[in-house]
């Protein structure tokens, strides 16, 4: 079983609409509406590949409820911790006619330590029946830098692979309890390791150095470049064939739900990044973010080149 954390869970909520003006009525044209968050965005195509997959998190009130029942088409099991609340909702805004894009996003609730340390006894429970477990996205207000540490930690105490795909202080913080998986980008690879990764050389040095201090496995996105891993097994870069992009949010997520069912399957570091990129690519010629046909990644699998540096 996949076991996936969301611990800031949404609704996406996307309105089309007709030259959309301030201060007037807006009638809208198109909604729709999905379960949101990172977390969510790997347990999706985990799920459309055939994995067991039981997501965790946080949600809370009515749209805690929606997001439950949302899951449930997709084969998606919930065992989120409910809180007094309501969960938040992240609406996009499309104009047709000006092809400009505004979002809302909602503040969400506040958590207590109180609430944390529940869903800490959880995670310890659900754990025992994970092959593997993805940690994604943000948390809610009240949870500091520290919080996906404490959970990496609880995991990686059960013996299980855990990845933590986040950003910013928390996977600073967080790779300190040395997850099994990291994900950064060029960007957080910088932040992580104070160098100047202008090149393929840099950037491969910058991961060895997090690899030396604990990560397993150090992946990392070159857009559309590829990808690198750098792990126990050596050092892949993976190289994809050029495909029409439909919509390319959420490829991450589905880069993280390819690595969870490679490290869930026990395959090694080459099979899994092939996967992992052939489910990604797979996933950018579909507009629904988090989806992917099985046709696509079986004929694009062959097509990506794994090369050993």
């Amino acid at each position: 079983m996949i076991l996936t954390v969301t611990l800031n869970a949404a609704i996406d909520k996307r309105y089309v609409v007709d030259d959309f003006k301030v201060g007037e009525v807006n009638r809208v044209r198109e909604c729709t509406y999905v379960p949101g968050g990172k977390g969510l965005n790997v347990s999706k195509p985990a799920s459309i590949y055939g994995a067991e997959v039981v997501a965790t998190g946080f949600v809370g009130g009515h749209a805690g409820n929606y997001i439950e029942a949302a899951l449930k088409p997709f084969g998606i099991k919930s065992a989120f911790y409910h809180v007094d609340a309501e969960s938040r909702s992240c609406i996009n805004i499309w104009d047709e006619v000006n092809h400009v894009q505004t979002e809302f996003l909602e503040p969400g609730f506040t958590l207590t330590e109180a609430d944390f340390e529940g869903f800490e006894k959880k995670i310890r429970q659900l754990v025992k029946d994970a092959s593997v477990v993805a940690m994604s996205g943000s948390v809610p207000k009240g949870l500091d830098g520290s919080a996906y540490q404490r959970l990496v930690k609880i995991v990686k105490d059960a013996g299980k692979p855990v990845i933590l795909d986040t950003s910013g202080k928390l996977l600073e913080e967080g790779i300190k309890a040395a997850p099994t998986l990291i994900k950064p980008n060029i960007d957080e690879i910088r932040m992580l390791t104070g160098k100047h990764c202008d090149d393929i050389n840099d950037i491969i040095e910058a991961a060895k150095a997090i690899h030396a201090g604990g990560v397993e496995i150090v992946a990392v996105s070159l857009g559309a470049d590829g990808s690198l891993a750098v792990g126990e097994e050596g050092i892949f870069r993976a190289v994809v064939p050029k495909i029409d992009a439909v919509n390319t949010v959420g490829c991450g997520d589905s880069m993280i739900a390819g690595f969870a069912l490679g490290l869930s399957e026990g395959l090694s570091l080459e099979e899994t990044l092939q996967r992992a990129s052939a489910i990604s690519a797979a996933a950018a010629m579909r507009e629904e973010t988090g989806f992917f046909v099985m046709e696509d990644m079986e004929a694009l699998l062959p097509k990506i080149e794994i090369r050993r540096l």
